[in-house]
């Protein structure tokens, strides 16, 4: 986690202390171990080189912590694990390695959902567990810690005016028309986009699609556009879809998600999992 304010809190302590436990490291080691501007934090070579060879012996601890812990709890059975789309789905996949591997008496079952159904395999005991790319607006269903964010961006067809540019604002929204998630209300659709702009200019709404596929052939045929994370020309990249950054975007907030009724020591170790698998791989998406 290269932030000191989102370091501190998964700690539960102060910046300062955060710093200060830094400086003295830096001390120890002779070299600074981290590039600090007033915009960004990275670790500098030798800080790199620390972080790698340390990183397996911190996940060993963790590993032998977690084993024991649920050898007094009994984490057994299986725990169903729900995600949408392909980038998404690789970083549950490394999650449950970590999981499993922790608990191997547990069994994990990975279920992909439509974009648009997800809490609704939750309420229909089809999954445990969803990882999720904006807060729930239910009130019985729980949230884990926010795990990782990415910026939005901007799918447009290629021939769209918008795919020569080389970022759009949220104010742009209002000129096209913005496909919409099927079974979506408008709650839960106003979080992925505004119904208006910053400047108040209705923001359109189009077609409806159910799954990612259908939005992209949408996209790609110009029938409208949508707001997708930024890992998605990773993953989804078609000859007919330009991806376009939005500078002022709202940030897409990755969290687990679960019925609250039905939390379990399962469910709490997952999230534990995804949590360390988090904090010890600085690009999540990017696999192992």
């Amino acid at each position: 986690e290269l932030h000191f304010g989102r370091t501190a809190e998964r700690l539960h302590v102060s910046t300062a202390r955060v710093s200060q436990t830094i400086k003295r490291i830096e001390r120890r080691v002779g070299v600074p171990l981290f590039e600090r501007t007033s915009r960004q934090v990275a670790l500098t070579p030798v800080g790199q080189r620390l972080f790698d060879d340390v990183r397996p012996a911190f996940q060993q601890i963790e590993d032998g912590i977690a084993r024991a812990v649920a050898a007094g709890r009994g984490i057994d059975g299986v725990l169903r694990v729900g995600f949408v789309g392909t980038a998404v789905g690789q970083f549950v996949i490394e999650v449950s390695d970590l999981f499993h591997g922790r608990h191997p008496e547990c069994e994990v079952q990975i279920t992909e959902s439509r974009y648009a159904d997800g809490t609704s395999l939750l309420h229909g005991d089809q999954i445990d567990v969803l990882l999720v790319g904006a807060p729930s607006l239910e009130p019985e269903v729980a949230e884990g810690p926010i795990l990782f964010r990415e910026q939005p961006v901007l799918a447009v067809s290629s021939r769209h005016p918008f795919a020569r540019r080389e970022s759009v604002s949220v104010e742009d929204l209002a000129r096209d028309r913005v496909l919409r998630p099927r079974e979506f209300s408008d709650e839960v659709d106003a979080l992925v986009v505004p119904h208006t702009t910053p400047g108040g200019l209705p923001v359109p709404r189009g077609l409806t699609f159910g799954t990612i596929q259908e939005m992209l052939a949408l996209i790609g045929a110009g029938k409208g556009i949508f707001v997708v994370p930024a890992h998605a020309p990773r993953y989804d990249s078609r000859p007919d879809v330009t991806y376009v950054p939005i500078h002022d975007g709202r940030p897409f907030e990755w969290r687990l998600v679960w019925l609250a009724s039905a939390e379990s020591a399962r469910v709490r170790a997952f999230t534990q999992a995804a949590a360390d698998y988090v904090r010890l791989h600085p690009d999540p998406l990017a696999g192992p």
